[in-house]
């Protein structure tokens, strides 16, 4: 009879160790998911920037002609920042 009952007391703790490990693992989950949501923010508050700055730059299109080469370099560079966050962002929700 004791031995029922030690085997019984055995295999409660360690059910009752399990719990609190997938308890841990839950909480892990939970805040990797948070996470995940803020970088996710992050990403498209960048991306959002970026498609604001460009629209500015392409807004300086009609300012005149002695104007257009600094208008492509700054245009080439906004959009080029746009695209590159635009990729590494895709490619991290892509894992």
């Amino acid at each position: 009879m004791r031995m029922k009952e030690a085997y019984k007391q055995k295999i409660e703790a360690e059910l009752d160790l399990a719990q609190a490990k997938l308890a841990e693992l839950k909480a892990q989950a939970k805040n990797s998911a948070a996470d995940a949501n803020i970088k996710y923010a992050e990403q498209v508050e960048e991306l959002e920037r970026g498609v604001d700055a460009t629209k500015a730059k392409l807004n300086e299109v009609g300012v005149g002609d002695d104007k257009w080469d600094r208008f492509k370099e700054g245009m080439g560079s906004a959009w080029g920042t746009v695209t590159d966050t635009f990729r590494d962002t895709a490619a991290k929700f892509k894992n």
